[in-house]
């Protein structure tokens, strides 16, 4: 049912756009849609304490209170700070935005309002994008977005708007990284490649860290996996650096509206040279860093303390990335990265003698290959990397998973892992691991390798090299009958073709082109 709503939200949102480019209408919908959310949720708890209030039971209740008593005393600040909820003042609810939707002057009122939030709220501070009033839409069409976000968010209940909501924030995001194709990729991983990531990581509790974080969708993934496994919100801590300032607010926002708390740093940065987090040591580490970027070098990196392997590339930041990454791993933790293919086999400008360093000092846990077309910003192809500062099971061995036919195409140009295969890709990882189940070797999809014989493939870390071709049945047929049977056929369709030449030949000379 919920499927449905968020598409027919989309389609008519999307309508709504009418020429304005997806990149900044983008920012428009998803301001809207956060507003809403904590509007809702300061009204829940408003009508919440009506209530209590009211009640001689309860230890809110004002014994004696008049009608003007109880709605004055709704408006006190604590309440809601005490309870974890933004504080909304009276003009920037979401009722007095809906209803001047019609005032040819709504864009600028919007602003306002997100003023006025962001002053009461200190934590909201620079992350409202107030760009409403010289919005490029057609006339009536904000107010129209704005009935139309109106509608989500059904019912009192707190924590269902709060889902629905998150939920609806989710799916657009997504749509909106397909709608601006490559552009798209910058600021959103396709769900399937972060749940896989999330599988294999298996976060509980503890400090979790994405250096480049996009929009959040690494948080609120791992958020889902441990409420799935029998956990809560708040069992891990978030942290993240992004360095694109609209994409560390549609992250801030993503948090926010499901309730997580985080921690994104003091302001949008670049990771390498002005990290946030200087001190984090994670139990998690998750990741999908922009493939090969060049420009990402500067003096002042020279003989930091993250490269521990050696000094990676100036013209390429993969090892950069995952140094980082180790770096700031606690011990006992673990690091789940999506890297370019080029990653697994380089050899050029140092970046071979970091991989040879790496792998002989143990900490490449499991390699995973992704099959193609799983990015809407890249056909590059793409793997996985699992690093662990400590290994404390499977000494000297790194486990290789060759995934690039488990891929389901939904769409013509867009592929996904299902539940399924990101289940057996984890079961996997967990039996070879000895967290459960018995692992053992499958050709052609995983093999549990050690260190010496990848030493002596050049320290190449490519999952198709070491995990063999899959098994074909065999058919029981006669080697000889088979040959014969196939070359009879391609005996038929080499006449076959020759027919067709002939043909060709015919009409082209009636046409006058003889040759």
């Amino acid at each position: 049912m919920l499927d449905d709503i968020k598409k027919t939200l989309w389609a008519t949102a999307d309508k709504l756009r009418a020429n304005m480019d997806a990149a900044e209408y983008k920012h428009l919908v998803l301001g809207l849609i956060f507003v809403k959310y904590i509007s809702d949720t300061f009204a829940a708890k408003q009508q919440e304490l009506n209530v209590r209030l009211r009640d001689p039971k309860d230890e809110y209740y004002l014994a004696d209170a008049s009608d003007a008593d109880v709605v004055a005393e709704l408006e006190e600040r604590d309440y809601y700070t005490a309870a974890n909820v933004f504080w909304v003042p009276e003009s920037a609810r979401w009722e007095a935005i809906r209803a001047a939707a019609k005032a040819p002057d709504i864009g600028k009122r919007i602003d306002e309002a997100l003023t006025v939030i962001e002053t009461e709220n200190p934590k909201l501070k620079g992350i409202l994008d107030k760009r409403y009033a010289r919005a490029q839409l057609p006339d009536g069409k904000m107010g129209e977005l704005v009935d139309l976000i109106s509608t989500i968010g059904f019912g009192d209940n707190a924590s269902a708007a709060r889902d629905v909501l998150g939920q609806v924030y989710e799916y657009f995001l997504g749509m909106f990284a397909n709608a601006e194709g490559k552009r798209g990729g910058q600021f959103y991983t396709p769900a399937s490649i972060v749940k896989a990531l999330v599988a294999v990581l298996s976060p509980h509790e503890g400090k979790v860290y994405d250096p480049c974080c996009g929009s959040g969708g690494m948080f609120v993934q791992s958020e889902k996996f441990i409420e799935a496994h029998g956990g809560k919100i708040g069992d891990v801590a978030i942290y993240g650096q992004e360095a694109n300032p609209t994409t560390w607010r549609l992250a801030a926002m993503n948090l926010a509206i499901r309730g997580i708390d985080f921690n994104l740093g003091r302001e949008p940065a670049d990771t390498f040279t002005k990290n946030q987090h200087t001190d984090l040591r994670a139990d998690y580490i998750l990741a999908n860093p922009p493939f090969n970027i060049s420009d990402w070098w500067h003096g002042s990196l020279m003989g930091d303390p993250r490269w521990v392997y050696g000094d990676p590339p100036q013209g390429n930041a993969n090892y950069a990335w995952l140094q980082h990454m180790l770096y700031h791993l606690k011990p006992a933790g673990r690091a789940g990265i999506v890297l370019a293919n080029g990653s697994m086999s380089s050899s050029q400008n140092n970046e071979g003698a970091i991989r040879a360093a790496m792998v002989d000092a143990d900490v490449v846990e499991v390699m995973i290959a992704l099959p193609s077309q799983l990015f809407f910003n890249t056909q590059i192809p793409a793997c996985l990397w699992f690093l662990v500062k400590q290994k404390t099971k499977r000494k000297g061995e790194v486990l290789f998973i060759d995934a690039r036919k488990q891929g389901s195409m939904i769409s013509r140009v867009q592929a996904e892992f299902t539940d399924e295969v990101i289940s057996n890709i984890e079961k996997t990882v967990a039996a070879w691991r000895g967290e459960g189940g018995d692992y053992q070797d499958i050709a052609g999809f995983c093999r549990s390798v050690p260190l010496a014989e990848i030493a002596s493939h050049g320290h190449v870390l490519t999952p198709g090299r070491y995990v063999g071709a899959e098994e074909v049945e065999d058919d029981d047929e006669a080697f000889a009958d088979k040959m014969q049977k196939l070359t009879e056929k391609l005996g038929e369709q080499m006449a076959k073709g020759a027919e067709l030449d002939a043909v060709i030949k015919q009409k082209l000379g009636g046409l006058g082109y003889d040759f």
